[in-house]
């Protein structure tokens, strides 16, 4: 039997029957169709991203090495009436998937209202797990709309070092194991690292899938933020390392394998280059990408969400400029680019500790994930066939 059959097996066999109708229209048919709508507002010139990330709020119980959130700041969050607007206004336009993040998602007293007021769509949360109550799971189970994205970073002792905690691991698992008791989709990231690239490895996965996991992210630790930490930063061999393993591992075993960094091809994209994603912080600052903290526009501008951002100076140029410089992360590469267009904008610091710009002045340029001539194309049909029609450069590196 095949991998992909064996994978829709798995889910058929270990997922809610609603759950996975849900899955299926609001994110699997209907993100299809947003994406396509994009790429025909691409053709009149029209930049409105099918995916859009929303950090509901700064704050989390964990202290991450290396965050860029504000966790311990007061805290900042998007009010429900703000968020149930801003998804409206994008599902005129034809979206149905937004993935929502933090600080900790959970820790945002309105959450699951959220949810319930937007049938239509589909959530993808970022989350550490801890909240993850029993009682949660089974709501989240009812609404039927989400899937949760829970961070592990290594061992029990790497966790607490990495996450600032004590027992960190365990709580995620706890929280983990209530997801899947109650059969929802649930998916594991890491964000890999010098102390946790030991979980790049095919005994893991097996892991995961024995837990009733379904997916797994592995993307790679940003040297960025107010304290950042460049020797946990993985090498351009590392980086490889982490990319052919994912595409092996496809081929391989019976669980999704998530990137947004490559094409089919195997050349690197950025996705808020390619104007597929854009973010929207907690104080509602529409920005370029999660980790670019700097706007110039607002949720709370007049004219709505989608007239806001297609009419957006500063977005636009950040695209442009982005795509121009490189393939990858354009704040790891060309951090130079990235000052220049935020004092070019006159673009607003939209962290609460107000030190962006200066940690923005000291990052020093290093590699990311584009490495010409070392190209890794995608092997599995089922991922090359998704991404060249779904997830591309669409025109922007021409």
């Amino acid at each position: 039997m095949s991998v992909t059959l064996k994978l829709a097996r798995r889910m058929i066999q270990g997922r809610d029957m609603r759950i996975l109708w849900k899955f299926g229209w609001n994110f699997g048919f209907k993100g299809m169709r947003s994406v396509q709508k994009f790429k025909r507002r691409l053709k009149d010139g029209i930049h409105f991203p099918p995916f859009i990330f929303i950090s509901m709020i700064n704050s989390c119980q964990l202290r991450c090495t290396g965050c860029w959130v504000d966790v311990s700041s007061k805290r900042q969050m998007i009010e429900l009436d703000d968020m149930n607007r801003i998804i409206t206004d994008a599902k005129k336009h034809g979206n149905s998937f937004f993935g929502l993040l933090g600080g900790e998602p959970f820790m945002h007293p309105n959450l699951l209202e959220v949810l319930a007021a937007h049938p239509d769509c589909y959530f993808q949360i970022f989350t550490n797990g801890h909240l993850i109550t029993p009682e949660t799971a089974k709501e989240l189970r009812r609404l039927g709309n989400a899937t949760v994205l829970i961070s592990i970073e290594g061992s029990e002792i790497v966790s607490n070092q990495r996450r600032g905690g004590m027992d960190v691991l365990n709580k995620t698992m706890e929280g983990l194991q209530n997801a899947v008791r109650e059969k929802l989709i649930v998916g594991v990231a890491t964000s890999v690292c010098q102390t946790n690239i030991d979980l790049v490895d095919e005994n893991w996965l097996r892991k995961l899938i024995d837990m009733g996991v379904m997916y797994a992210w592995f993307h790679t630790y940003r040297v960025i933020g107010p304290l950042p930490e460049p020797k946990l930063a993985l090498t351009p061999k590392q980086v490889l390392d982490v990319r052919r393993f994912v595409v092996n591992m496809r081929k391989k075993l019976p669980i999704g394998l998530v990137d947004a960094y490559w094409d089919d091809k195997g050349q690197a994209l950025c996705p808020m280059a390619t104007g597929v994603s854009h973010h929207i912080g907690p104080s509602g600052a529409i920005e370029p990408c999660p980790i670019i903290q700097f706007a110039k526009d607002s949720i709370h501008d007049s004219g709505g969400l989608y007239e806001t951002m297609t009419r957006s100076e500063f977005l636009s140029d950040f695209r442009t400029e982005a795509a121009k410089a490189t393939r990858g992360c354009i704040i790891l590469e060309r951090p130079d680019i990235v000052s220049d267009l935020v004092t070019k904008h006159g673009a607003s610091d939209t962290t609460q500790r107000q030190t962006a710009f200066v940690e923005l002045e000291s990052l020093l340029p290093r590699s990311s994930q584009h490495l010409p001539g070392e190209e890794i194309p995608e092997e599995q049909w089922m991922y090359r066939f998704a991404k060249k029609h779904w997830f591309f450069g669409f025109n922007a590196y021409t």
